[in-house]
């Protein structure tokens, strides 16, 4: 009987990354009340898209700095973080577009890889370092590579972090078909005589602008605090005090009450200064 060869231990190895992040750019060929989202929210949030902008590229002088890591942990943060980049990007062009609807599947998405590398790192990476045992094989049968799926949630993070977790539990809402959250991101215009639904046109509304970019700031922070207090990458005392500094810009901007705001109430959320434009008068919307 001959014996199967052994099979190759695998390495890790980042294979690339971008040198850079740019906030969107103007859309073209698009409708006009795309091209005015874009227009007021560069010029009503656009400090707050310029600090996004730093915090994004502070990760990437993270992982350049790191780019020769070879360690299991570093391939698990990497892997959670390099997704939680992603959405968070993507999220912000969506954004720009007026696309509001889109964004809480990706922030959700973004708070569960967020919360899964937290998870990761009390855990001493003891669950991915099994899961990397078997990682990837070969499906003789299929004739496939195959990545072994490694199940992995981390609910119980999403439940301790009071901030995270209040916010997951909106995104969540959000993002589920349910009758409420739909009405509400469809017609935000609606009151006790109309249902005002608006069908994809992409229109500039200020509360659900400011909501965003507020979601991406605490993300992209929370990120940063993430792999910044991991111990598993080396983080020169310049970028750290970078870190922390932007870390106190961005918690000052969110602190702020004249901006769209919410908060729980009895299982329910609670919008404050819930408006469509910046002349408009500010409500308060439960959803």
């Amino acid at each position: 009987m001959t014996e199967e060869p052994a099979r190759p231990k695998l390495r890790v190895a980042l294979s690339g990354f971008p040198d850079r992040y740019r906030l969107p750019s103007r859309p073209s060929g698009v409708w006009p009340t795309v091209q005015d989202a874009y227009r007021q929210t560069q010029f009503l949030l656009g400090t707050d898209l310029a600090v996004f902008e730093r915090a994004m590229n502070l990760q990437l002088r993270i992982v350049a700095a790191n780019s020769k890591a070879r360690t299991t942990p570093a391939a698990a943060l990497f892997a959670f973080w390099s997704r939680t980049f992603s959405h968070l990007a993507d999220a912000c062009g969506l954004l720009s577009a007026g696309s509001y609807v889109s964004c809480p599947p990706l922030l959700r998405a973004a708070c569960d890889c967020i919360a899964a590398q937290r998870s990761a790192v009390a855990d001493d990476f003891a669950e991915y370092e099994e899961w990397f045992g078997i990682a990837i094989q070969q499906d003789r049968e299929h004739a496939a590579t195959a990545f072994d799926l490694g199940r992995f949630r981390a609910g119980s993070v999403l439940a301790e972090d009071e901030r995270l977790g209040s916010v997951y539990r909106l995104l969540t809402d959000l993002s589920m078909p349910h009758f409420g959250a739909s009405a509400l991101q469809t017609a935000p215009d609606s009151n006790l005589q109309k249902l005002a639904i608006s069908f994809a046109d992409g229109g500039f509304h200020l509360a659900w602008a400011e909501l965003i970019v507020g979601w991406l700031l605490m993300l992209a922070d929370t990120q940063i605090t993430t792999v910044v207090s991991s111990g598993v990458f080396a983080v020169d005392p310049t970028v750290r005090e970078d870190c922390e500094g932007l870390s106190r810009e961005i918690n000052a901007a969110l602190g702020s009450t004249r901006r769209c705001y919410v908060e729980e109430v009895g299982g329910r959320f609670l919008f404050h200064n819930y408006r469509r434009t910046s002349t408009g008068a500010p409500k308060r919307v439960m959803l």
